[in-house]
């Protein structure tokens, strides 16, 4: 059995929900996934929660240390991922994506956040390993 988050990490996910939530009301569905990840990102160091973009993770594949050969979009406080998307259709690839992400990296708990959509919470998929 799974064991449940701690409490913090917990509220942190609805802070930053809440975050998400502010960005997609101010600017709205369809525009590049860059501008929603660096208005996040602004919007969370606001609300003093320290995050990191572009934040490459390595891979081992044979014993041979491969850098750079992937990017998360954001690490929220060292304890969870958010991809970010604004694409009309989330796809299973980018769940993947995200899943991955997740066993490679440690962390628990991540967020795929499509923005292009009309209600930020239909775009919003909560994933915990």
């Amino acid at each position: 059995m799974q064991q449940p988050l701690p409490e913090r990490v917990e509220h942190l996910a609805s802070v930053v929900i809440d975050a998400g939530l502010l960005v997609h009301r101010t600017l709205g569905p369809g525009l590049l996934e860059s501008v929603y990840e660096q208005c996040l990102a602004h919007e969370l160091k606001t609300r003093k929660i320290t995050v990191d973009r572009q934040v490459t993770l390595p891979i081992i594949y044979r014993d041979h240390k491969i850098d750079a050969a992937l990017r998360i979009d954001l690490v929220v406080e060292h304890v969870m991922i958010l991809e970010i998307k604004s694409v009309e259709t989330v796809l299973p690839i980018h769940s993947s994506q995200l899943l991955t992400y997740l066993k490679l990296s440690g962390y628990r708990l991540g967020f795929l956040m499509n923005f292009n959509v009309p209600l930020f919470k239909d775009g919003i998929r909560r994933v915990i390993v």
